[in-house]
């Protein structure tokens, strides 16, 4: 089916057939209801929980929505309507979620950006997306939001207010205290009525093979799905519960698992910044936390603090659930024996489908380690060779799957989204994989030239195109090496023209000529007299990915 725009913005009926919208809510897949019904129902039932905690302060349901709701009125005299998208860049922050109920509570759409973007990245989200208001820090790690948001908006017209939190207000930008102030909650008659379920509600942008990031089109429907079926089949979570959430809250796992879903849920969430394995730890023990979601590499930090003899009661801990790269088998018997009480389940996602499979806790022991979990009820999960023909159970081939969780398309890009999801609403992965006689999806490789380190997919093509930008760099090619603690790494093969740049040279170069992110900077470099190529001069990255392990195991 054709993808239509509407303002930008994908509707359900654009991708899917009437029969199909309709069997997404008459199996309970989609319940057409907003964040804030479920906001205001619990704050309605325990105004007092402590709804969310980030060691910095707390909020309870009555305080969340009470903040939020008068912050839903302060965007609306700002001229802020349904529809119109809102970028946020923050850390892990209580005032994080009271924007995000805000803007669900009046219909503008948030655009989360995570803290790791700089410059480059940052313009492009706000051109792209269109963004008519920026909620940034004033500074965080030693790097001053305030000022890019100031060179930024320069050359984004549209931009029309930044709004500063935890953070002096200076020319031309608002205060995020001001928007807040005061003890009234605006009720309908001032906000009007909450958006239907089929708005949009979220755009996620992601890196791919491709070297600018994707729109990844939500909405709530779309991600409650995911709510429902990771917070509430296999995560169990209820209002005993408290969602521990170190990966950033602006990115696809934190913002639908670490805050959508307990605010659904009516558990309580707590918020980690600054990842630090003995801090998050501390933090377990002190906030009680029992359920957590976050990348493979967390969970070896996590884990080694505990073997290094890190003296923390994280007896509450129940469930953690990890996704971004498969869970080596060595780790999850580690693991086992570590935190007995603790169970360690694999899950398979993107930004684009959230959570496509998972591994649930009464699956055998081999499922768990052996694969990324079953498909969710309503989920299509199938394995097609290059021609596009299903393969057989255990095959291996590309991962292709649809459902009503995953997302419309690709904001303001149909060419990429028609590329991208084939008449079914079935969406190409890019990965490798294979399902068993069973069902169980294992994950075996990729096809999309992405490195991830530490669970963040970062684009080859994008380094490759800073790297370029260089003066005395001909040519380049960025391939993942292993990483102990990250998973992976990036790593930079060039060939010079005259005198190679050294790596120190080249990471100043992409952090104050290029302004990339500190993430996309590689870690190791390798000059070259030619890279290696096919016939056709397509760069074997194969070869340059052996020869960067090899060096690596050298090291």
């Amino acid at each position: 089916m054709d993808v239509m725009e509407h303002a930008g913005a994908i509707l359900p009926e654009d991708r899917y057939s009437a029969s199909t919208l309709e069997a997404f809510r008459s199996n309970g897949y989609w319940r057409d209801e907003s964040l804030t019904q479920y906001v205001d129902r619990w704050a309605d039932t325990d105004p007092d929980f402590v709804a969310v905690t980030d060691g910095y302060g707390t909020l309870t349901r009555g305080e969340l929505r009470a903040q939020a709701y008068r912050l839903a009125a302060s965007l609306q005299t700002l001229g802020v309507e349904r529809g119109d998208r809102v970028q946020v860049q923050l850390p892990n922050w209580n005032e994080f979620v009271v924007i995000y109920v805000a803007l669900a509570r009046i219909g503008a759409v948030l655009v989360p950006t995570m803290p790791v973007y700089r410059h480059d990245e940052v313009r492009y989200v706000l051109e792209h997306s269109g963004a008519k208001i920026s909620f940034v820090t004033e500074e965080f790690r030693k790097f001053r939001y305030t000022d890019m948001l100031a060179e930024v908006r320069k050359d984004v017209p549209g931009l029309e207010q930044v709004v500063v939190v935890r953070g002096t207000a200076g020319a031309g930008t608002i205060a995020f205290d001001d928007l807040i102030a005061g003890d009234h909650v605006p009720g309908d008659d001032e906000l009007g009525p909450p958006p239907p379920a089929d708005a949009a509600h979220a755009i996620i942008y992601t890196s791919g093979t491709e070297s600018r990031p994707k729109g990844c089109q939500h909405t709530f429907n779309t991600l409650s799905f995911t709510a429902h079926g990771l917070g509430g089949q296999v995560m169990g979570l209820n209002p005993d519960d408290v969602m521990f959430m170190p990966s950033p809250v602006t990115h696809a796992t934190g913002l639908a698992v670490g805050v959508a879903t307990p605010l659904i849920l009516g558990s309580g969430i707590h918020l980690l910044d600054v990842w630090e394995p003995n801090e998050g730890l501390r933090r377990i023990a002190e906030f009680k936390t029992t359920v957590s979601m976050a990348a493979t590499p967390f969970l070896q930090m996590a884990l080694g603090a505990i073997e290094a003899g890190a003296d923390h009661d994280v007896s509450a801990m129940r469930l953690w659930v990890s996704a971004g790269a498969p869970i080596p088998e060595t780790l999850l018997r580690k693991w086992k024996t570590a935190l007995p009480d603790c169970t360690l389940l694999p899950v398979y996602g993107s930004s684009e489908g959230l959570l496509v499979t998972a591994v649930r806790v009464d699956d055998p022991l081999e499922k768990v380690l052996s694969s990324d979990g079953r498909a969710f009820d309503g989920v299509g999960l199938e394995i097609r060779d290059e021609e596009g023909t299903t393969v057989p159970a255990s095959e291996e081939g590309q991962i292709f799957y649809g459902g009503p969780g995953i997302f419309l398309g690709y904001w303001r890009d149909p060419e990429r989204t028609t590329a991208s999801v084939d008449a079914r609403g079935f969406l190409s992965s890019g990965d490798l994989g294979r399902v068993d006689k069973d069902g169980y999806l294992r994950v075996t490789g990729r096809i999309k030239d992405l490195i991830i380190r530490g669970g963040m997919n970062i684009s080859a093509r994008e380094v490759e195109e800073h790297l370029l930008a260089h003066p005395r760099i001909t040519a380049a090619a960025a391939v993942s090496m292993p990483d102990a603690r990250l998973g992976e790494k990036v790593c930079a093969f060039v060939v010079a023209n005259g005198p190679a740049p050294t790596l120190d040279e080249i990471a100043d170069f992409l952090r104050i000529e290029r302004k990339a992110m500190v993430q996309k900077i590689p870690e190791k470099l390798v000059v070259v007299d030619q890279l290696p190529t096919t016939a056709t001069g397509k760069i074997q990255k194969f070869v340059l990915r052996k020869q960067a392990a090899e060096a690596v195991a050298g090291d």
